[in-house]
């Protein structure tokens, strides 16, 4: 089995104290799809299972800022996430994405969807809608990054 670099897929983190929502990339990194809502004290078990079975390369996880720019509270919880998932998963890059307008924008996203009020208030459809645009924006940034350096 080779390992080709340019073949994984980027997943992405919404870090929760509670709930940690997920989503990835396909093999091409064009397309972000949800992978759901995961139990945060499950969460590592969760990515070495998936991992195991198909070829990440990047992780993003999202990064809350306040508006200032200074870490948000939840900033502490996330650190400590951050160096173990570095130290279980070694051979894979992590990089921090900025998520100050993610759960907004997933509000605003479930609201333009249709989804009854009930679904609404699921936080973890938040949480998966974040994971899924903290992944969309990173890739849209790197293809950004790509064009400039080839430009």
């Amino acid at each position: 089995m080779h390992n080709d670099t340019n073949m994984g897929r980027i997943l992405a983190i919404d870090y929760g104290q509670k709930r940690t929502g997920l989503a990835v990339s396909d093999e091409l990194k064009l397309i972000a799809t949800a992978l759901g809502t995961v139990p945060t004290m499950e969460v590592l078990a969760y990515l070495k299972n998936y991992i195991s079975g198909h070829p990440v390369e990047c992780i993003v996880v999202g990064e809350p800022k306040r508006m200032d720019n200074s870490p948000s509270e939840s900033a502490r919880f996330i650190e400590p996430f951050v160096k173990r998932l570095i130290q279980t998963f070694p051979g894979i890059r992590v990089e921090r994405a900025d998520e100050r307008f993610t759960s907004l924008l997933a509000g605003r996203v479930i609201l333009e969807s249709g989804i009854g009020k009930m679904a609404r208030r699921n936080k973890s459809l938040v949480d998966t809608v974040s994971a899924t645009i903290i992944l969309q924006s990173f890739m849209e940034s790197e293809s950004v990054k790509k064009e400039h350096l080839n430009s």
